[in-house]
This record gives C-alpha cells, sequence and structure tokens, in this order.
C-alpha cells in the first residue's frame, strides 16, 4: 500500500537519507530564488507555484530530476550539456554533485517568464 504524500516534507522523508540530504538543498535553492512561491504536491512530486506552474523535481532510482519547463532547458542548453536533458527535464545523477548555482538561476528564469506571463 503506497502512502498518501500531503507536502513535500512526506515526499522527502519517503526517500533515502543519501538522497533527502539533497532534496532538502534542492528545495531550499528553490525558495530561496523564489521567495513568494506556492510549494505543493502535483502529479505526486513536489512542485513550486508562481502565477502557474514554476518548477517540479522528482527523486528517482538513478537520479533526480528537475522539469523547469521547456523555455529554461532552451535557455541553459550550454550549461546543461554535461546532464541529461529533454524537452523539459534535466537529470542529475546520484554520483554527481547537483550544480545549485545553475539551478537558482533556471529558477530565476522561471520566475520572471512566470511574473512576464501575468504582466500580458
Amino acid at each position: 500500500m503506497l502512502t498518501a504524500i500531503k507536502n513535500v516534507d512526506d515526499y522527502v522523508a519517503l526517500q533515502p537519507e543519501n538522497i533527502r540530504e539533497k532534496l532538502e538543498k534542492l528545495r531550499q535553492t528553490i525558495k530561496t530564488a523564489a521567495p513568494a512561491a506556492t510549494e505543493v504536491i502535483s502529479y505526486g512530486m513536489p512542485a513550486y507555484k508562481l502565477n502557474g506552474m514554476l518548477v517540479y523535481f522528482a527523486a528517482h532510482k538513478q537520479h533526480i530530476g528537475l522539469y523547469p519547463m521547456p523555455s529554461a532547458i532552451l535557455a541553459f542548453k550550454n550549461e546543461l550539456t554535461n546532464y541529461v536533458t529533454a524537452k523539459a527535464t534535466v537529470q542529475f545523477p546520484h554520483n554527481k554533485p547537483i550544480p545549485y548555482g545553475l539551478v537558482k538561476k533556471i529558477i530565476q528564469l522561471r520566475v520572471k517568464e512566470n511574473i512576464n506571463k501575468k504582466k500580458k
């Protein structure tokens, strides 16, 4: 029986100890870059909303996935060359450090995009 995940604390607590630390640091990086964002669970993953969805993240067997929307992957494609990416995804393997400075820049871009979307 799967435990219902009600919030990000529940999600992080269900992960292996070595992954929890990375998830907490990722969570704090997102909250620092988007302090006005609301933290939610969406599609069973931690997610952040500010005038629409900003970003999701999730722990997987071999990596932590960050889902910042296609525009962010495109904007930072040169800085993401050492990672597996897809249209709206970047994978940070468990055996490498997460580039939290880059994550912060990605989130800041997404905040600007969503604020500009609101102005239109």
